[in-house]
């Protein structure tokens, strides 16, 4: 499990491909590394890896086809940079919302709009996931906790703070890109129940 604050964006510093899989070696900080044990879970781009290695200040995670295939990490080359996030120690502040590592879809960057007022991002997703995208709500992008600022029917715009942009890769993306979506759990289960029972009664 996960917060949805990004601790650092760490370098890709070499893909290694082997049969069913990529292992990404990071490099990652000695604040990130320090307790960090093979088999630990870690978000990278908001994926939940686990940790097959670790050397000195690089960490390995091996990435299974359907990974690749269903996130930007298949689109990840080295040099890249990533959000990283260690797996959530209870008892420690919680400051965004409790996220899987699990990414439901990808959203296609549809514009960049950066002026010296904001920092905007519209994103496209496929319809039936705006069903769970509300304004106001939580969405996790590329493992960061952020909140919707706008939403229209095939999408929905974040307005980004400088300290995101600092902390993130976020500000790495322009039009046409692909993003990590994960939506709110929670908001997934309300919205799938009341549409159960709505169904159940037009039945009745």
């Amino acid at each position: 499990m996960f917060t949805g604050i990004v601790q650092a964006t760490c370098e890709v510093v070499s893909i290694n491909n082997a049969a069913g899989l990529k292992t990404f070696e990071v490099a990652m900080t000695p604040t990130l590394i320090q307790g960090l044990v093979t088999g630990a879970s870690v978000a990278n781009n908001g994926v939940c890896l686990t940790v097959t290695k670790i050397l000195n200040d690089k960490v390995f995670f091996d990435v299974m086809e359907e990974t690749l295939a269903v996130t930007n990490l298949g689109n990840i080359s080295v040099g890249d940079m990533v959000n990283i996030e260690r797996s959530l120690t209870f008892g420690t502040e919680i400051g965004g919302h409790i996220l899987s590592g699990h990414v439901h879809t990808l959203a296609t960057v549809k514009s960049v709009s950066n002026t010296n007022e904001h920092y905007n991002i519209e994103l496209q997703v496929a319809p039936q996931w705006m069903n769970y995208i509300f304004y106001k709500g939580f969405v996790g992008i590329n493992g960061c906790s952020l909140t919707v600022g706008k939403v229209s029917n095939d999408g929905f715009v974040l307005h980004l703070i400088p300290e995101t942009l600092k902390l993130t890769n976020l500000n790495h993306y322009s039009a046409g890109d692909k993003i990590n979506i994960e939506i709110d759990s929670q908001t997934q289960v309300i919205v799938d129940t009341v549409e159960r029972i709505l169904a159940k009664k037009q039945l009745a």
